[in-house]
């Protein structure tokens, strides 16, 4: 379902940003993001849409569920800061009437600690942290489960939760903490999985610093999301136009090299 979705959503923005016209913007458009990556890109976006006569106003958040309350509050026009099965996800528990207008950039989330430079050193009885929101919190089980510590139910697929663990053979602990957090909390984590805009916004380099990371090419493509009623206005082409610009690619490319990964 999410690759057909990845799929439409990529024809959609190719067809607006082919079709996104000059445009004139008395009121700025505000765009929520959280900080760090998404907040910087966003800062290049800016200037793009300028030459369009698009003015963005950039607000920024420290976690996951308010940029989507905004949204819905109508004190946000869009945001972008959240993966596919998170939107979907907080689209079916919250009733949001959004849409998903174009795919943005992925971000690997890796493995972090302070006490270990190694997955394969944590001990019997390690406390792991993973998000304590249903798509995060499956994502790092995942990722713990692809470096052989643990096993799931098959058909736990993205949103499997601890009760999914079949097998594990350390007895890990497993610590559901916000996304936010887990940085922080390192200190008092063996390790944790930590999504990479948070890693980056605490000064961890995913590259240098993670001791195991997801493969990039997966299912947790960023998005841009606006109030469905809202997908077809001349804003949101021009918005996907910048986004999707060469300018924005280079951008992102030479900032954060291989810890942050285009998605178009």
């Amino acid at each position: 379902m999410h690759r057909r979705h990845l799929l439409k959503v990529a024809a959609i923005a190719v067809a607006v940003a082919c079709a996104a016209p000059a445009l004139a913007q008395d009121k700025p458009i505000k765009i929520g993001v959280t900080a760090g990556p998404h907040a910087q890109i966003m800062e290049v976006v800016k200037k793009v849409t300028e030459k369009d006569g698009l003015k963005l106003s950039i607000v920024e958040f420290s976690d996951y569920v308010q940029p989507n309350a905004a949204l819905a509050a109508g004190d946000l026009d869009a945001n972008s800061y959240q993966h596919l099965p998170y939107l979907e996800q907080q689209i079916r528990d919250r009733g949001y009437k959004f849409s998903s207008v174009a795919t943005t950039i992925t971000f690997p989330m890796g493995i972090y600690s302070k006490k270990i430079k190694s997955i394969n050193e944590l001990k019997d009885g390690a406390r792991f942290g993973v998000p304590n929101d249903p798509t995060n919190g499956g994502r790092g089980l995942l990722l713990l489960q692809s470096k052989g510590m643990i096993k799931l139910k098959p058909e736990a697929g993205l949103k499997a939760t601890p009760l999914d663990i079949t097998s594990n053979p350390k007895k890990l602990k497993i610590v559901e903490l916000d996304a936010a957090q887990l940085p922080r909390s390192l200190d008092d984590l063996d390790a944790a999985a930590v999504n990479g805009n948070y890693a980056e916004s605490a000064g961890l380099n995913p590259l240098r610093d993670a001791i195991a990371m997801e493969d990039p090419k997966g299912p947790y493509a960023n998005v841009i999301a606006v109030r469905t009623a809202d997908r077809d206005k001349p804003w949101v082409a021009t918005l996907v136009k910048a986004y999707h610009s060469p300018e924005v690619k280079q951008f992102i490319q030479t900032q954060f090299k291989n810890s942050v990964v285009p998605s178009w």
